[in-house]
């Protein structure tokens, strides 16, 4: 028997997570593991308590034809990746890796070049977070040295992510 290697078992288990996900456009699932250890998941849906896009049958961003990537304060949701870390003590998430997968949610396909955005990644960079793992395809997938993310400021740049 073949086992499945480390990462794409992770990746598979965030995945899972991504199909408790609420939002009519793209899904994301998150997973945070440290020591073979997982601390904490987290998945894309509105605020406890306020009604999800998928209660409400829409989406105001896809409603006012906002691209992906922009304007995300409109957006209902709160992300996969800030779900993960709320959950997350951050002395558990100092040098974690944190998993990532996306869907779209018309297509059912894994989303192409995935990051995480803007917000998600100061909210990363603060946890402590050493390397964030994003799925390509069912057994492709890129490592991302969130070092890279503070020596190369994005926000200074105007791109937005995702």
């Amino acid at each position: 028997m073949e086992r499945r290697d480390k990462h794409n078992y992770y990746l598979d288990i965030a995945e899972t997570v991504l199909e408790r996900g609420t939002c009519l456009r793209r899904n994301y699932g998150a997973i945070i593991v440290k020591n073979d250890e997982i601390f904490s998941t987290g998945y894309t849906g509105s605020p406890r308590g306020r009604k999800n896009c998928s209660d409400l049958g829409f989406c105001m961003r896809e409603q006012l034809n906002i691209p992906r990537g922009e304007r995300y304060e409109l957006c209902r949701s709160v992300h996969s990746e800030a779900n993960c870390i709320i959950s997350a003590s951050r002395k558990d998430m100092i040098g974690a890796v944190l998993y990532l997968v996306g869907k779209d949610m018309k297509t059912g396909e894994l989303v192409q070049n995935a990051t995480s955005c803007a917000m998600c990644k100061r909210l990363i960079i603060n946890a402590g977070i050493e390397k964030v793992i994003v799925r390509d395809t069912k057994d492709s997938y890129r490592v991302i040295e969130v070092q890279k993310w503070i020596d190369h400021d994005d926000s200074l740049t105007g791109q937005m992510g995702y």
